[in-house]
């Protein structure tokens, strides 16, 4: 039987754990009961905040610089981001747990600040514009992209790793662009670039005035004049600052540096891309160049694509 001293803590552990069921994990705090024992504490929201559906909207592109964006917009103080890529207008699956099970998963915020969630799945799904406009057909829409061959050679590379590090096999990128001598146009890394035909499907929903399109490749090469103008699409006070980044000479790209600390994106952003036979990707450059301008006439401007 265990005596009154062994008890008390055993009480207050149980209780703990009742108290940090379901809890969001941003207001759950380890506490150390003593050698051997560690419990989780439930904090309180900050008085004053609540959960908001997003005021905005990060839609894609996958591998277009959608992590890199919003942990850089993330900086500003009257941005609350969400953590995680919540898939809510795309996978039916998650639509039909409904809104309410949706403005959970955002995060606590201030009157003052707007809430951001980013799913880089929502531009080419063919029915995220329609539901995220029957929640609110005034939102403001952000759009990050970048060239789009080599937005397609990005996706090989990232489903490449993951399935070397889940031990399955791979294919060279040559294999997958390219069955019977002709470009593999079935090839979803391929159709996600069709830029066009994607944005083709949210103009129907939404003026291109409340889709603010980010130059992924100037965001990763000079991210603040790319996040100044972020900010005044969506009516922020401008706090983003050049001093809120510095280059990192190892990974090659821009860091964050914010209320006293520096980080960078995860090491699977960044990955150095294979090489690729320089017909296939030519192939692929030729193909691609008349949907990028049909994209430029519908958004009324270009890009330095190759």
């Amino acid at each position: 039987m265990l005596d009154g001293r062994r008890r008390q803590p055993l009480c207050s552990l149980f209780l703990l754990v009742l108290q940090t069921y379901a809890a969001p994990s941003e207001f759950v705090q380890s506490l150390d009961l003593g050698p051997g024992l560690t419990a989780n504490v439930t904090l309180s929201p900050p008085p004053g905040t609540s959960k908001h559906a997003p005021h905005s909207i990060i839609i894609g592109v996958r591998k277009g610089g959608t992590r890199a964006l919003l942990e850089m917009l993330d900086i500003h103080p009257e941005v609350a981001a969400a953590a995680t890529e919540v898939h809510f207008f795309d996978w039916d699956e998650n639509y039909a747990k409904g809104f309410d099970w949706y403005r959970e998963l955002m995060p606590y915020s201030y009157p003052h600040q707007i809430t951001v969630e980013k799913t880089p799945g929502y531009f080419t799904s063919s029915l995220a514009p329609e539901r995220i406009r029957a929640m609110n057909s005034s939102i403001k829409l952000l759009l990050i992209l970048r060239d789009p061959t080599e937005r397609v050679v990005s996706d090989y590379t990232q489903v490449y790793f993951n399935r070397l590090e889940n031990h399955k096999p791979v294919q060279a990128i040559e294999n997958l662009l390219v069955r019977s001598g002709a470009l593999n146009t079935r090839y979803k890394a391929i159709q996600r670039s069709f830029y066009d035909v994607h944005m083709r499907n949210w103009l129907r929903h939404f003026p291109l005035e409340q889709i603010h399109i980010v130059d992924g490749d100037t965001l990763i090469r000079d991210p603040l004049p790319e996040l100044q103008k972020v900010e005044r699409f969506l009516n922020l006070p401008p706090r983003i600052m050049s001093s809120n980044f510095y280059f990192n000479q190892t990974k090659g790209f821009f860091c964050i540096r914010s209320e006293g600390r520096e980080r960078c994106l995860h090491e699977s952003k960044g990955r150095p891309h294979p090489a690729v036979n320089s017909t296939v990707l030519q192939q692929l450059r030729s193909y691609l160049r008349e949907h990028n301008r049909n994209f430029y006439r519908l958004v009324k401007r270009s890009f330095d694509w190759q």
